[in-house]
């Protein structure tokens, strides 16, 4: 086993290794993020990141878990209307927790796909999904992503691959 000392070069590769980017999609003017659980983190950078903001209209941020205990973040979430950057495009974001075990005021109870197939989900938020102008992200536990790649493929969405951009880019928790 080497061990690194004082003044020892150390080499460092830059690589990106993340593919659950907002590169992954073309035009659009609604950007959805679905998340279950942990599922949130990457969508927390990507609110960070200006160009989200600047590119487009609405920016809708899903996040479902079990019991009200398990939202993470929520202050971060709750604090980008005020923030210095970021605040004055508080009008294009919304928010819906979604908490399927336990009643939480303000938020679904069902999960994503179930809200997905009975329009639940587009009446909460006030916008419909359209593949003419919604680009999708999912990430989270691997049956809700599953079943919601599959209702979004089955309602004529493509998934984003390198060569051939399309309207979801997805990422499996675990």
């Amino acid at each position: 086993m080497s061990q690194l000392k004082v003044g020892d070069e150390v080499l460092v590769e830059k690589m990106n290794y993340g593919l659950l980017t907002t590169a992954r999609f073309e035009e659009g003017k609604d950007l959805w993020m679905l998340a279950t659980g942990t599922g949130l983190a990457p969508f927390i950078s990507i609110l960070y990141e200006l160009e989200t903001w600047d590119r487009y209209e609405n920016i809708i941020l899903v996040y479902s878990v079990r019991e009200t205990k398990e939202l993470a973040y929520m202050e971060i979430i709750e604090s980008l209307k005020d923030h210095e950057y970021f605040g004055e495009f508080s009008h294009k974001f919304r928010f819906l927790p979604v908490v399927t075990r336990e009643k939480f005021e303000g938020a679904l109870d069902k999960r994503i796909p179930v809200l997905l197939e009975s329009g639940e989900l587009e009446k909460k938020i006030g916008l419909p999904l359209d593949p003419e102008r919604s680009r999708i992200m999912i990430c989270g536990n691997p049956e809700m992503v599953d079943d919601t790649r599959a209702w979004f493929t089955d309602s004529g969405y493509t998934v984003s691959r390198r060569s051939k951009p399309g309207h979801l880019a997805l990422e499996n928790l675990w």
